[in-house]
């Protein structure tokens, strides 16, 4: 059955509180492995009502604005509650669009093996940390919809005045800046989903330097116009892809250096993207692919 309805719980009242009202709890803690609050998810699934169709998260005012004009409904509970890091916050959204398949299951991951089997029987990871500069696990969640969906079209922004628009239009926000831990533009990419098989892309690439960028357009790959490295002065980074080859691509995200080996290991195909320095630490950031 699809999910109708999703909550948050940020205490044991709250958590008898929706018990009561017939949810379903999530027993992972979303905010593992930090000293915040015990958070849960909880949802109903059921044959009657309006499916839930996306999910997407903010973490800062402008991420929220676009989704609330866009329709988005805010569950205003911060999922890193009593962390110390960034307020995350879940919307949902009940469409029409082509890409607005029902939602009919959710799973929260907490580590990097857990994630690759998620990748492996088709689930959709949403790409944001939970933990979000909170430490601790990197926990994402994860949704299976109730028909096999495929990449139909990619894009990226540096600024939030056409989130509105890609949003009504059926895409998704791979709420994960690629200039992470840089404080100059946030760049971010977005894909649109299709139940068409023949609608799917199915090859992506990344190119990291102007040798890259030749090869890969001589091979006839469409670039993606927004160079991810943008306003850090590093090498251009630009994403590319293709609707010719290999078979439909059914899902794509951004991961670090810790998931790389279990991913492989499961099929995916690893793009490194960019690296950064932060006060955890050098990462190098990759783009992936599966299909």
């Amino acid at each position: 059955m699809p999910i109708t309805q999703i909550a948050v719980s940020l205490n044991k009242t709250q958590e008898t509180q929706l018990r009561a009202q017939g949810f379903r709890k999530d027993e992972v803690n979303l905010n593992k492995g930090t000293q915040g609050d015990e958070v849960h998810l909880w949802y109903k699934d059921e044959s009657s009502g309006e499916a839930i169709t996306r999910i997407q998260f903010s973490y800062t005012d402008d991420m929220g604005k676009g989704l609330s004009d866009a329709g988005y409904r805010k569950i205003d509970k911060n999922l890193n509650a009593g962390a110390g890091g960034a307020c995350v916050y879940l919307w949902y959204y009940k469409g029409t669009t082509e890409a607005d398949v029902a939602i009919k299951d959710l799973y929260v991951s907490t580590d990097a093996t857990d994630e690759a089997q998620r990748v492996r029987f088709g689930w959709e990871r949403l790409t944001c940390d939970l933990n979000e500069k909170a430490g601790g696990n990197w926990i994402y969640l994860w949704v299976k919809r109730v028909t096999p969906m495929y990449i139909g079209d990619v894009t990226a922004t540096s600024t939030w005045t056409s989130d509105v628009d890609l949003l009504e239009r059926g895409y998704t926000r791979m709420d994960d800046n690629t200039n992470k831990f840089v404080y100059k533009d946030r760049v971010y990419i977005w894909y649109l989903l299709t139940s068409d098989e023949q609608k799917a892309i199915r090859d992506l690439q990344v190119s990291t330097n102007r040798d890259e960028y030749n090869n890969i357009q001589q091979q006839g790959f469409n670039v993606v116009n927004m160079d991810l490295n943008k306003g850090t002065g590093r090498d251009q980074v630009f994403l590319w892809f293709r609707k010719d080859g290999n078979g439909p691509i059914k899902g794509m995200g951004m991961i670090n250096n810790r998931a790389v080996q279990p991913y492989k290991e499961v099929g995916a195909t690893i793009m490194e993207m960019t690296q950064v320095s932060s006060h955890c630490g050098s990462f190098t950031f990759y783009l992936c692919f599966y299909r």
